[in-house]
């Protein structure tokens, strides 16, 4: 995420969660691949090599990951990209399209689309200078020709019986509304805008042969570090107007899922709530082992402040932090959600 934003201690975003659960939960063969596109909580290293600031290839990101490399995740280990991945027994992490290094078998179990700092609105790309929704969608149609000339006919296979992960919206909201948008156009008109532009998305998902999509909610934007710095008050409490925001655009992206689900047949696209299972980790941490939900293992210091997330103000016990920086939570966090969410899904893979 742009850092510029951040030292204006802005109210950032994008997240998911979950808990430990079993390596493979579904049988490997039902699902033959997976693909993100969205935003940070997606993107396994898409940014890298993009002339832009918001990127986090570099330590302390990626402390817990396999290796402990930055690779360009937007945590101190793994992502839903990879949890999901994993429990679907596909593969263990899922690796950037423009990673520049995919083998043969990355191409055909999946690959991440997906661009840290990203939206819906296409100036939420254009401000960060990262991959908008149109060019991910490009990339796809890229990765289609690149896979064909691989396995020939049986691409179409793959790419119908693959599970899609979207996760949009949440720097729209948190980004280009609040920060640059607020006081010219009406929070409701600004929504239809968004929930008009990715039902077109969903659907061109759809007519290049993409059958089963997981669309996530917004996160309970108000509670993020930085959130809390911006407007909530002496006492750093999730911001009101954020969450209301948020629980706003996530009402009427349910109904937009579930009518693209009815007028299209065979299209299992489905409607992930990761607002309540996450806020729920905030209300209740001790129950899943947390100590802190209201400040950043890196990049939170004394009474708050928001900063940049590096070697030097990164804690010692990423595990007892629900959020790793400013917006983005520890893998640990994710995994909690990742596994309800699997558990909720399991039995309609």
């Amino acid at each position: 995420m742009d850092h510029l934003f951040i030292e204006r201690v802005v109210t950032i975003v994008f997240i998911f969660f979950a808990i430990r659960f079993p390596k493979a939960v579904v049988a490997n063969g039902t699902i033959p691949a997976l693909f993100s596109f969205g935003d940070s909580i997606l993107d396994t290293g898409n940014n890298n090599n993009l002339q832009t600031i918001t990127k986090c290839n570099f330590p302390p990101y990626g402390r817990d990951f396999p290796g402990g490399t930055p690779t360009g995740r937007w945590s101190n280990g793994k992502v839903p990209t990879d949890l999901i991945a994993m429990a679907l027994g596909i593969k263990e992490t899922v690796p950037a399209y423009l990673s520049g290094n995919l083998s043969p078998k990355d191409l055909i179990t999946g690959v991440s689309f997906a661009s840290g700092g990203s939206g819906i609105d296409d100036l939420t790309a254009t401000t960060q200078r990262v991959i908008s929704q149109p060019a991910q969608l490009q990339m796809f149609k890229d990765y289609i020709g690149k896979v064909t000339a691989l396995v020939g006919q049986q691409a179409a296979d793959i790419i119908a019986k693959s599970v899609y992960l979207v996760s949009a919206g949440n720097n729209d909201i948190a980004i280009t509304y609040s920060q640059l948008l607020v006081t010219t156009v009406p929070f409701p008109v600004y929504v239809s805008r968004l929930i008009q532009t990715t039902s077109d998305f969903f659907k061109n998902l759809y007519e290049l042969g993409a059958r089963k999509v997981w669309v996530f909610s917004t996160l309970p934007l108000g509670c993020l570090p930085a959130a809390r710095t911006a407007a909530g008050g002496p006492l750093r409490i999730c911001a009101p107007i954020e969450n209301q925001y948020a629980q706003t655009f996530n009402g009427q992206l349910s109904s937009a899922v579930d009518s693209i689900r009815a007028s299209l047949s065979n299209y299992d696209i489905r409607f992930i709530d990761v607002y309540t299972p996450f806020l729920n980790i905030i209300n209740n941490p001790q129950q899943a082992g947390f100590v802190d939900v209201s400040e950043a293992c890196c990049g939170t210091g004394a009474f708050g402040v928001t900063g940049v997330c590096n070697l030097l103000t990164v804690c010692p016990n990423p595990s007892t932090y629900v959020f790793w920086d400013f917006g983005h939570p520890t893998e640990k966090a994710y995994q909690f959600v990742v596994s309800s969410i699997i558990k909720s899904q399991i039995n309609n893979v």
